[in-house]
């Protein structure tokens, strides 16, 4: 492999880019694609939904045949709340394969028993999350109903184009999040992108059905970004 190539390939697997390495399977000529990067045709669509699926594979295109060998960072979960919801979402999203971290200020919650096995850390979302920030191959999921520890990884989530951004709570309490998130300066597509009340709508009650609906609709943000995600009426 071209030294320029694989450095370029190997940064990008430290700064969390999902990049394909593209070799023309006819005479062994390899490029880099980046995530976002132009690519037209049937080629395109191919390189599309290897992204999507973050599987290596051999594509024809153009009367060409292509093998795409994919590297997509593992996505992680914040789980921002100790909640019961939190204990039922944490174990079921890391057996999906998702990087889990719990994280709550509130120590009555955030207790190793209540989390065994489980990232937890007890402190604010601001410092818990320095040493691994939010980015695009992370699910930010609010589920404390407290602005003060929900509003700053929601803000972060959206800022940094996470692929899932949800929040618990009713219409009434995002309508009123909503209110709280445009004064400290997001706009209304960013918004926009809350899912918001939190989950499929599968008439979900207890806190393990919740979670079912929740890491659903998360996985179907990562593996089917273009299609709408109906939300479900979660109450107060």
């Amino acid at each position: 492999m071209d030294p320029h190539l694989l450095r370029k390939l190997n940064e990008a697997r430290r700064n969390r880019q999902a990049v394909i390495m593209l070799t023309d399977l006819a005479d062994g000529r390899n490029r880099l694609v980046m995530q976002g990067d132009p690519v037209s045709g049937d080629l395109g669509d191919a390189v599309e939904k290897a992204f999507r699926t973050a599987k290596s594979t051999v594509v024809e295109a153009e009367g060409q045949r292509f093998f795409l060998n994919v590297h997509v960072p593992s996505p992680r979960m914040v789980i921002i709340g100790a909640v019961h919801i939190s204990q039922a979402l944490a174990p079921m999203a890391a057996m999906a394969g998702f990087d889990v971290r719990v994280v709550d200020p509130r120590t009555a919650f955030a207790t190793p028993d209540r989390f065994e096995n489980v990232d937890l850390i007890a402190d604010w979302p601001e410092d818990a999350l320095k040493d691994q920030p939010i980015d695009a191959f992370t699910a930010l999921v609010a589920v404390t109903h407290d602005p003060k520890i929900d509003d700053w990884p929601l803000t972060s989530a959206l800022q940094a184009g996470a692929f899932y951004v949800g929040a618990l709570g009713s219409r009434k309490t995002h309508a009123r999040r909503v209110e709280r998130l445009t004064e400290a300066g997001l706009g209304d597509a960013e918004i926009a992108r809350i899912a918001a009340p939190i989950g499929l709508d599968i008439g979900a009650q207890s806190p393990e059905e919740i979670a079912v609906a929740i890491l659903a609709q998360v996985i179907a943000a990562l593996r089917k970004p273009a299609q709408p995600v109906p939300a479900s009426p979660a109450k107060d």
